[in-house]
């Protein structure tokens, strides 16, 4: 931590850039004799809102700016507040020049510009946000998808927080009662039995197993991958085709130009939908036929995740219609077809329909590159957590086994209070302040 969590900060928490209306925030203990140096109510002893929340209009007087401007004051008190300490927003209009100038007036005024992520890590001193609450913060300002907006909602909400509270006090209660009985090992006294230690126990694994498995399922969105086979004609697309689909659903043949519309067909890679789109070989259109192929073929790869662009073995990879690939953002594998037959081009996947293995080179390459796609870069929590869930497992799969075995209490007790130690990292009950630097550094300003 760089500075002291009491200063009192201040920062543009909207979207920087022109727009109907700008907010600024500021935390800390003098965040109201801060707001007041620059805000004037219209109602001096108005205002309304919810118990321990005030909202008045009115207006701010900047520095260096000779007209007041319209603006909105909501103040919530410590430590009913996000932070947990004194929270303003003043909302007005979003202008740039405007909004610079209304912060460097808040800082003038006594307080500090605030760094990224530090109104959530404020929240999280303060009790407000655990951990991976906090982390959940980050992973909705970063969602994409809608399906990773649902994730991470789930995670603020505390989706990840109760359950993992509540293996730490199972755990804390089962370590509790062995350590009694450690302190009473000369009396006649058993606080826990060994099947119940075996039980609680073997809860808590399974508890962890759960969990590690959700984590997993998280990493993998379930949106429908489109891979699109291109090539010039007779380049063996729709043979490649048929061995991926697993059925014969193209027609093959020696003559070029034998697939004119596209075909589709889904399959399964790693556990991930991918559609299968064969395309009409690239030339020169000769009728209104042919015209119509290419252009849907262009269509479909342009929309495509990733391109297998197929040329025989024996060919180099030079394309009559480069305006083809040139034209998508698609992820391209290059794959040297009919390799039975001639030699692949350097750098090209090898493959070959007529064996039975011929096409495996492919449909692996093919696999990694659909799940770098649809495996987004971990939710800061999620692979965070992963060492966490790994580490307390094997201290749990320790304890379990110093129980079945009659060892002595006190290695069943080291065994627990490491599990419970990886616990609590991962819930933020245990943490230094490189870990909180590592996590909040990667917020934006203002959240």
């Amino acid at each position: 931590m760089t500075h002291h969590p009491d200063d009192t900060i201040a920062a543009l928490s909207s979207a920087p850039g022109p727009g109907v209306r700008a907010i600024v925030r500021v935390t800390g203990p003098n965040a109201r004799a801060v707001i007041d140096h620059v805000f004037r109510p219209i109602l001096p002893t108005g205002g309304e809102g919810l118990p321990g929340k005030t909202f008045r209009p009115g207006t701010i007087l900047l520095s260096g700016v000779p007209a007041p401007l319209p603006a909105d004051l909501y103040f919530w008190h410590a430590p009913r507040t996000y932070t947990g300490q004194n929270l303003a927003e003043l909302h007005t209009l979003s202008s740039p020049p405007l909004v610079e100038r209304l912060v460097a007036d808040l800082i003038s005024a006594g307080a500090r510009a605030a760094q990224p992520g530090e109104f959530t890590l404020r929240a999280f001193l303060a009790g407000k946000k655990d951990l991976p609450q906090a982390e959940a913060v980050l992973a909705v300002i970063e969602s994409g998808t809608d399906v990773d907006l649902k994730k991470a909602l789930a995670q603020l909400a505390g989706g990840v927080t109760r359950p993992l509270q509540q293996l730490r006090d199972d755990l804390l209660n089962l370590l509790a009662d062995v350590e009694a009985g450690l302190d009473f090992v000369d009396e006649d006294i058993e606080f826990v039995s060994k099947g119940d230690q075996l039980r609680r126990v073997g809860a808590g694994i399974a508890h962890l197993t759960n969990l590690r498995r959700q984590l997993d399922d998280r990493t993998v969105s379930g949106r429908t991958i489109r891979v699109a086979i291109v090539g010039n004609p007779n380049a063996g697309k729709s043979s490649l085709f048929n061995a991926l689909a697993g059925a014969p659903a193209a027609l093959v043949g020696p003559v070029a130009g034998t697939t004119r519309d596209y075909l589709t067909r889904t399959i399964d890679l790693g556990g991930v939908a991918v559609e299968l789109i064969d395309t009409a070989g690239w030339q020169h259109a000769t009728d209104t036929i042919e015209e119509q192929a290419q252009r849907l073929g262009r269509e479909q790869t342009g929309r495509a995740d990733v391109v297998l662009w197929c040329v025989p073995g024996g060919e180099s990879f030079t394309t009559a219609d480069g305006t083809t690939l040139a034209a998508t953002a698609a992820v391209v594998v290059r794959v040297a077809t009919k390799c039975d037959i001639a030699p692949p081009a350097p750098g090209a996947i090898v493959s070959s329909v007529v064996s039975p293995d011929g096409t495996v080179a492919v449909r692996a390459a093919l696999a990694e590159t659909v799940l770098a796609l649809t495996r987004p870069p971990l939710a800061p929590s999620q692979s965070r957590c992963r060492g966490h869930v790994e580490a307390a497992t094997a201290a749990l799969r320790r304890a379990h086994e110093h129980a079945r075995e009659d060892d002595p209490q006190e290695l069943l007790a080291l065994a627990l209070r490491e599990a419970l130690e990886q616990i609590g990292e991962m819930a933020g009950a245990v943490y230094t302040n490189d870990l909180l630097d590592r996590i909040f550094s990667r917020f934006c300003i203002g959240k």
